[in-house]
C-alpha cells in the first residue's frame, strides 16, 4: 500500500513526514533544504518511498485568509506537481500552530539545544500536519489517540471532569 508524504513547507527548511503503509501514524522523516532544488529531491524520494499521495501544510492566517506565505506554498505545489508530472496528488491541510505544537513537543521531550531543534522542528511539523490529515480521513470516530479528558476503560484512573 502506498504511504502518504506530509511537507512543511518554509523559505529555509521543508520538513517531511510519512505515514505508515496503513495511513494510520505519521512518524518524521526527513528535513531538506529548501533553496537546492527541492521538488527534484521530493520526487526521487517520492519514488523511493512508493508515495501515493502529498499533503501540504498550507499556512492560513489565524483569521482563515491566505497572506504572501499561502502564495508562495501554492506555487512551491504547482512546480512539485509539473516536476512529479501531475501522477501524485497534492492536497493542502491547514496547518496553523503545526510549528507551535511541534515546538511544545520538543519542549516535553525535554529537547533544548538550539541545533537539536532546528534539526527537527520541521519533521515534528510535517508530522503534526500529516496526523491531522490522517484522522481527518478517518473521521471523529478514527482518531488515533483520545482526548486525554475521557475515562479510559482499560486504564484505573479516576473519571475526569472537563471543564
Amino acid at each position: 500500500m502506498p504511504r502518504i508524504l506530509a511537507i512543511d513547507h518554509g523559505t529555509v527548511r521543508i520538513g517531511l513526514a510519512l505515514s505508515d503503509e496503513t495511513e494510520i501514524v505519521a512518524s518524521p522523516f526527513k528535513t531538506i533544504d529548501a533553496n537546492h532544488e527541492p521538488e527534484l529531491t521530493i520526487a526521487r524520494l517520492v519514488k523511493e518511498k512508493h508515495i501515493g499521495k502529498i499533503v501540504i501544510g498550507m499556512p492560513f492566517h489565524m483569521n482563515g485568509e491566505k497572506g504572501g506565505a499561502a502564495e508562495r506554498v501554492e506555487k512551491f505545489a504547482l512546480s512539485l506537481g509539473k516536476e512529479l508530472r501531475h501522477a501524485i496528488p497534492i492536497d493542502f491541510v491547514d496547518e496553523r500552530l503545526s510549528s507551535v505544537e511541534a515546538e511544545a513537543a520538543m519542549s516535553r521531550a525535554g529537547i533544548t539545544g538550539k541545533r537539536e531543534r532546528n534539526e527537527i522542528v520541521d519533521q515534528l511539523a510535517a508530522v503534526v500536519i500529516l496526523q491531522e490529515y490522517l484522522n481527518q480521513q478517518r473521521g471523529p470516530e478514527g482518531f488515533l489517540l483520545p482526548d486525554a479528558a475521557y475515562e479510559l476503560p482499560w486504564t484505573d484512573e479516576p473519571k475526569r471532569r472537563r471543564k
